[in-house]
């Protein structure tokens, strides 16, 4: 009886302590913009502390994927309407796959657009990701506006930089 007295008990303590675990996906939790960190092609890292004042368009990508390469297509086609915004492009695949992305996309180009690996697998799971292009826009506060799993008009992403 003492057994299934104090086995009880434990399960209720459990289930109380599971019921309340927050289980908000951290982007929704802390909607700013996250304390990355990115190697970039030049082998320094890049991070949130770096980020120059305005809006700010994260996306997480792999350089094979062919959504993400059609998302940059559409968005080096309106390079020009970013300049007002810094745009950070991070991965987690091979560094020289990403080194073959910026220069296939001429990156290096644009200051505003910083790109580099995520050699800490961070952002996937603080975002939730599920499917990529993965697109968060920031307002010039540095507060979430919107995020995207797929690809996004650029005349979408432009309005959620304003």
């Amino acid at each position: 009886m003492k057994k299934w007295i104090l086995t009880t008990a434990t399960l209720l303590f459990v289930l109380l302590a599971v019921a309340q675990t927050d289980t908000t996906y951290p982007y929704k939790r802390f909607p700013t913009v996250p304390p990355f960190t990115l190697l970039q092609a030049d082998s320094t890292n890049f991070t949130k502390d770096q980020l120059k004042k305005g809006p700010v368009l994260v996306m997480f990508f792999s350089p094979g994927c062919d959504h993400c390469q059609h998302q940059m297509e559409d968005m080096m086609k309106s390079i020009d309407k970013f300049k007002h915004a810094q745009l950070v492009l991070a991965t987690y695949q091979k560094f020289e796959e990403m080194v073959e992305f910026i220069n296939y996309f001429e990156l290096s180009k644009h200051p505003n657009i910083k790109v580099g690996r995520d050699e800490k697998f961070f952002l996937p799971p603080f975002y939730h990701i599920q499917s990529l292009p993965y697109l968060a826009a920031y307002d010039k506060k540095g507060d979430l506006v919107n995020t995207w799993q797929g690809n996004v008009a650029v005349e979408t992403l432009l309005k959620a930089l304003q």
